[in-house]
């Protein structure tokens, strides 16, 4: 068999219960319909989420261990940390590609802004007291609230936390003016009417939010920011077993129960294989390199 008994454990660099343990539970199950052996979802926290990563590269041939990665691993942390014990792109085999992600920005609710561009307006007029929360230096909605303030020309101040949660409870508190969060994440939030949605970092309308205006057509030129995520596998992996692996994940994502659960999540399916993977983490990586300058993680 190719995949012998064992089961392929899906390593995810996250803890259980966020968004891309959501979708890597998901697909798992359908994926593991599809190869003919269970696949588990493994929570490997730890190292700014290289953790999972890390073994998987290490794996050597083993087809029963592959990374379920997000992108930030793979197209931030290595512009951002001073020391990283693998390369994403030399030392891990893309297998395919499985959604991708926008974020949304949100303001604290109680705030006289109109809408994104009186926001802007007073950032401009008052600089470093728009404040903004992140998961943590050289985070996605770190760099994508970093890059907004490079294209409006303006200045704001970042203040770090250990996990989307406690930010986004500060926004809701007024602590912070305002952050970018993952669409599927801050969606309870905004239909509850805690924070005020006031962007989508998409180039077009995301259906889960149809009344929130992009960035580009606030007056931002360019700003199609997101991320995904995507499949990889160890880097001797034999092609029969990435083929196999391939093949399935574009099966799953093609299935309606699935596409239709991780739409109504606010993701984007997005389906190809490896090579589709590799060319948007290079690009993505070389893009971030001039957004990350100066800042740098352990």
């Amino acid at each position: 068999m190719l995949f012998r008994s064992a089961p392929i454990r899906l390593l995810v660099g996250y803890p259980a219960g966020g968004p891309v343990d959501g979708a890597a539970r998901l697909v798992a199950p359908a994926l593991a319909r599809e190869l003919g052996v269970p696949v588990v979802v493994e929570n490997r926290p730890g190292a700014n989420a290289t953790l999972a990563g890390d073994l998987v590269a290490k794996a050597g041939a083993d087809p029963t261990v592959l990374w379920f990665a997000a992108s930030p691993t793979v197209t931030i942390s290595p512009n951002i940390m001073r020391k990283m014990s693998f390369d994403p792109m030399r030392d891990l085999r893309a297998l395919a590609p499985v959604v991708s992600f926008y974020n949304v920005l949100v303001i604290n609710r109680d705030l006289p802004f109109k809408g994104f561009n009186d926001l802007i307006a007073y950032a401009r007029a008052n600089p470093g007291k728009v404040t903004f929360g992140s998961a943590g230096i050289g985070g996605s909605n770190h760099l994508s609230a970093e890059l907004l303030a490079l294209k409006t020309g303006t200045r704001m101040t970042h203040v770090p936390y250990k996990g989307n949660a406690p930010a986004m409870t500060d926004v809701i508190g007024g602590q912070l003016t305002m952050m970018f969060d993952i669409i599927s994440t801050a969606l309870p939030q905004i239909t509850s009417g805690r924070v005020r949605a006031v962007a989508v970092s998409s180039p077009t309308r995301n259906r889960s939010l149809p009344e929130v205006p992009t960035l580009i057509e606030s007056g931002v030129a360019d700003f199609d920011v997101g991320g995904w995520m995507g499949i990889y596998g160890p880097p001797a992996l034999p092609d029969a077993a990435a083929s196999r692996i391939t093949t399935a994940t574009q099966k799953v994502l093609a299935t309606p129960e699935i596409r239709s659960r991780l739409e109504e999540l606010g993701f984007t399916l997005w389906t190809g294989d490896g090579a589709t993977l590799s060319k948007r983490a290079v690009a993505e990586r070389a893009m971030w390199a001039s957004v990350t300058k100066g800042i740098e993680v352990d």
